[in-house]
């Protein structure tokens, strides 16, 4: 059954990404949350989507001198203890981001705060960076592990994350086919699709039986999906 996570909270009334939007997404009744994190220079794991903040850089800023409204990730999980987390970790080469973490130290650290915040099985990491996911299963072999994907074949995608006995993919909804659906089934492992906010490209998802929707029209989709039920 397809499952329905807001995108960054419910964030069409709340800043995205704050404690604010978390409530108001538990409040409306999705099964869970997906969130950023980020590093700032002195360590402290934040959450926010967007590599700066103004013209300040998160990874070259102290937590201290960030807006109130930035929570910690410690916050944001415990204002989501009751429904499922995707914690994106927000790490890739590339030049849009200020640093690149490539000795995991950034994904066990997260994990760390994760295990202390969690223990059960609707808590998941995903990252756009391979060796990101790759260093999640390393040092966590149960964890709920999702590789972001967003262009190529997705059969390819789905083929590389077996091999490194990762969870999930998650694709951008547009790259879904039924035929990927079916070869994540024989490789027992979920598709989760973002970010999905027309109807009727949720209802194709759904008909299509991905794990689940991420999307920022929770309450549509809610209501789509309770309809499809009927």
């Amino acid at each position: 059954m397809t499952v329905v996570f807001s995108h960054r909270g419910a964030h069409l009334h709340e800043r995205e990404n704050t404690l604010g939007a978390f409530r108001a997404a538990v409040a409306l009744g999705v099964r869970g949350v997906e969130l950023d994190v980020r590093k700032t220079l002195d360590g402290a794991l934040i959450v926010h989507h967007d590599p700066t903040i103004g013209h300040r850089a998160i990874a070259h800023t102290n937590a201290r001198d960030l807006p109130a409204y930035v929570p910690s990730l410690e916050e944001a999980l415990a204002v989501l203890a009751d429904v499922g987390v995707n914690v994106e970790i927000k790490n890739r080469k590339d030049s849009s981001e200020p640093t690149y973490d490539e000795s995991g130290t950034l994904v066990r650290e997260v994990l760390d705060v994760v295990h202390d915040a969690r223990t059960d099985l609707s808590i998941g990491i995903s990252c756009f960076d391979l060796a990101t996911c790759a260093h999640a299963r390393t040092y966590d072999p149960t964890m709920n592990v999702a590789w972001l994907v967003r262009k190529g074949m997705l059969s390819e995608a789905l083929e590389q994350a077996h091999a490194l006995a990762l969870s999930a993919v998650n694709p951008h909804f547009s790259m879904m086919t039924r035929a990927s659906q079916q070869l994540a089934g024989e490789l027992n492992m979920s598709l989760n699709v973002w970010t999905v906010n027309e109807p009727k490209d949720i209802t194709e998802m759904a008909a299509l039986g991905v794990a689940s929707i991420i999307t920022d029209q929770p309450a549509l989709a809610l209501a789509l999906l309770a309809r499809e039920s009927l």
